[in-house]
């Protein structure tokens, strides 16, 4: 049998799930997507699962799978790489460079931010074979990543960002990329935050005019091809009441490099400004305590797997309501982590807009076999 228990709290919701949404401001781009990285939800949009060219944007891709191969000792930072017969013919493509050549044995640290900082395609490439073996496979392995997450408007036929049939991606899927790179490898964002970096007494500015601009902005790419326009990802930490809030945005097919700037940054401003930020739930911290049946505990302690953040419209947040589903009888042995039920959020006319597991705090191991008996019995008679 399920038990209700029901209690009113501060809360929150997903974008569509208040009557008196925020309006977005008016952003000049083919598609865009605002999304709260603490409470991973969307906070505006236009047309972000249409597909189109991501431009350099797809060597954010490129770059977690460097992220990862790092992380597995795959690469070190301090090792060098040959630069191929093909990494050198990036020169021909007419996009951005690193400026490396076959003579040079460049060190990944430099790659990466050659990547990066400079959105260089040779640099990308040399990356790539050095991950993958070939280019074909780090392409097979951008696709298979991109499955793994579910990006279902995503598909990579290079890892620079040229123009080519079929190579396309949506500001969601990229957003999602984006995120990915924030949250998995903390450690390698920062280099998104470096505004210039100088290889073969070659110095190049970040093409991110936000670093310079908004102190809060610490990353995060640029992409530009004709058929793209001008994208930019954009992320921001701003320190809130509640702690510190990050948010992501994505604008394709802007303009110019200053339009994309100043649509990115009116679209972050907006999000902070109109959005309040929430914490449910402390990381750790039980929310219930619950009768159990045949354990060592009589109690067991429940609450959220971790800090559950939202993101509600200003001074909505103490119109929402929490409730907690769980199964009775609770029974032991229960594991810590283990869900025995859900949390369920709802606007006050009951609008579902999150639900997040129920799980154990802390262990509860099996009593012994009187204690069970007794139960057992305490049970049948209720």
């Amino acid at each position: 049998m399920k038990r209700l228990l029901a209690f009113c709290m501060a809360t929150a919701t997903t974008f569509c799930a208040l009557a008196q949404t925020p309006q977005p401001p008016e952003i000049a781009a083919r598609s865009y997507i605002l999304l709260d990285l603490n409470s991973q939800q969307v906070l505006a949009e236009r047309a972000a699962d249409m597909q189109a060219d991501p431009a350099s944007l797809t060597k954010l891709m490129t770059a977690y799978l460097v992220f990862a191969a790092l992380r597995d000792k795959k690469l070190s930072l301090e090792q060098t790489l040959p630069v191929s017969q093909r990494a050198w013919a990036e020169r021909k493509g007419g996009g951005s460079l690193m400026f490396i050549d076959t003579t040079m044995s460049p060190k990944v640290d430099d790659l990466l931010k050659g990547m990066i900082v400079q959105s260089g395609n040779d640099a990308s490439v040399v990356l790539a074979e050095a991950v993958g073996g070939s280019l074909d496979v780090f392409v097979g392995m951008m696709n298979k990543q991109a499955q793994a997450w579910g990006l279902k408007n995503t598909q990579f036929r290079n890892v620079t960002g040229l123009s080519e049939p079929g190579h396309h991606a949506s500001a969601r899927d990229v957003a999602t990329i984006a995120a990915k790179i924030i949250t998995d490898f903390p450690d390698f964002y920062t280099l998104y935050s470096i505004r210039q970096f100088t290889y073969n007494r070659i110095k190049q500015d970040n093409r991110n005019l936000l670093l310079g601009r908004d102190p809060t902005v610490d990353g995060m790419k640029t992409g530009f091809t004709e058929a793209a326009g001008y994208c930019l990802v954009a992320s921001a930490v701003r320190e809130m009441p509640n702690g510190k809030r990050r948010l992501v945005s994505v604008v394709l097919g802007t303009a110019s490099r200053e339009a994309r700037a100043g649509e990115s940054q009116k679209l972050l401003n907006w999000g902070f400004q109109a959005w309040d930020a929430i914490r449910l739930f402390e990381a750790g911290k039980p929310i219930a305590i619950v009768p159990v049946w045949k354990g060592k505990l009589a109690e067991a302690q429940l609450g959220a797997p971790g800090a559950l953040f939202v993101s509600v419209p200003k001074g909505e947040g103490d119109r929402l309501k929490t409730q907690i589903e769980r199964t009775d009888p609770l029974l032991a042995p229960l594991a810590q982590g283990q869900q025995v039920g859900q949390i369920k959020v709802s606007t006050a006319g009951g609008t579902p807009v999150a639900t997040v597991p129920l799980v154990v705090m802390q262990p509860v191991e099996l009593a012994g076999i009187v204690s069970r008996t007794w139960d057992a019995l305490r049970l049948w008679i209720k």
